[in-house]
Parts: structure tokens; sequence; C-alpha cells
């Protein structure tokens, strides 16, 4: 149980006898309640670790690489600017945190929750992230370069310019996700991906077998940026010209 900060004590005995008794009954109500203000605050200042709670807490600009936060609450934490290279978040939540220009670049993150995150030029590269969710997360221009996404959803994501080069991609939700000129140059792709409703506008398929692609319409595919290496699924045809021939 959280102790009451000394400070505070040292208020009250200047008061008085009256400021003692207030004192006594502002502690008492604390303890009742659990001292939930006390260490909602703590938590903030707390060193990383499994299980830690930082959800809501400003734990921007910091350096973390490496650090344990499996199984973390994150959820609406701002980690934008902060270097979490190599952290193991691990079944974390993350939902609705803030990553804008943060790393997570060779990070674990095996089942967490991303979504709902935002994020700007983040850096995803060679994430772990099987069985994740990107859920609505906004992270446009962001790395996921030659990261491992397995069986991880980005329905309904804002991916405009995101990088996805050179990545593992498998039983993958892209469905109404915005992909406006993202890059899949040299992803490794196994299993169905799912392009539903996807906006594919000059997004890089170069050399990409969608032959089980799920999804793809004419129109997407007319839009997007392939090549003769392109595979496309039965029905679809190959434009005559693709608008990024000239890149």
């Amino acid at each position: 149980m959280a102790r009451p900060r000394r400070d505070g004590q040292d208020g009250i005995e200047r008061q008085g006898g009256a400021g003692r008794r207030l004192g006594g009954a502002a502690l008492a109500l604390a303890l009742l309640c659990g001292g939930a203000g006390v260490a909602g605050a703590a938590d903030c200042r707390s060193g990383a670790e499994a299980e830690r709670d930082w959800s809501g807490c400003d734990r921007s600009n910091l350096m973390l690489s490496g650090a344990d936060l499996e199984r973390a609450d994150l959820h609406g934490a701002d980690l934008s600017l902060s270097d979490l290279r190599g952290a193991n978040l691990t079944g974390a939540n993350l939902q609705g945190a803030r990553l804008a220009r943060s790393s997570l670049a060779g990070s674990k993150a095996d089942g967490a929750n991303f979504a709902q995150t935002e994020g700007y030029r983040t850096n995803l590269a060679k994430l772990a992230a099987k069985g994740a969710s990107f859920r609505s997360a906004e992270l446009q221009r962001s790395s996921f370069n030659g990261a491992a996404l397995p069986d991880t959803s980005f329905e309904k994501a804002e991916l405009g310019r995101a990088d996805f080069s050179g990545a593992s991609l498998a039983n993958n939700s892209f469905v109404f996700a915005n992909l406006a000129r993202a890059s899949f140059k040299g992803a490794k792709l196994a299993g169905k991906l799912d392009f539903g409703g996807a906006y594919l506008f000059l997004t890089r398929i170069e050399g990409l077998d969608l032959s089980g692609a799920a999804g793809l319409t004419q129109a997407q595919v007319d839009i997007a940026c392939g090549d003769g290496a392109t595979k496309l699924p039965a029905g679809l045809a190959i434009p005559t010209n693709w608008p990024c021939r000239f890149d």
C-alpha cells in the first residue's frame, strides 16, 4: 500500500490541531479507497517492468531500449520519441497509445494490442508481432521493414506511405485500410491476405504473388503499382499501364 507523501504531512503539522484532524480524515479516506490517486502517480514515475501499469502516462522521449514490458498496460500512454528498440512488448496493451517518431525496431510484440495507436514515422522495422492487432491504428509513413507479422490485423488502419518492404505477411487483414503509396516491395507472403475495401492508390506491389489474396477488385488493381512479375487472383487482369512504371 502506498504511503502518503511526506511533504503533505509536514504541511498539515504546521496548521495546528484542526489541520491534523483534517489530515487524519483525508489519510483515512485515502486508505479506505486504496490510495488510488497516489499509486497512480507513482506508477507513471516507476521503472519499466513486466505487467507495469503506465496507462495514460507521459512516457515520451525516454530511453527504454531492451525494456521488459510484457503484458504491460500502456493504453493511452504517450510514448512519442521514446526509444523502445529491442523491448519485450509481448501481450502488451498499447491501445490508443501515441507513438509519433518512436522506435520499436527489433522489439517483440506477439499478441500485442496496437489498436487505435497514433503515430507518424514510427520505426517498427524487424518487429516480431505475430497475432497482434493494429486495427484502426494511424501509422502514416511508418516502417515495418523486415517485420514478422503473421496473423496480424491492420483492418481500417491508416497506413499511407507505410513501408512493408521485406516484411513477412501471412493471413493478414487489410480490410478497409488506407494503403495509399504504401510499399510492399520484397514482402514475403504466405497464407491469405484480405484487401477487401482497402484503398490501394499507388501502392507498390511489384513482384508480389497476390494470386491467393482475397477482396481484390479490378478497380483497386488499376490504381496500384505492379510490374510484369506481379500475380493477381483469377478474374483480374494486369493493367495495360501501371501508374508507377516510370518511378
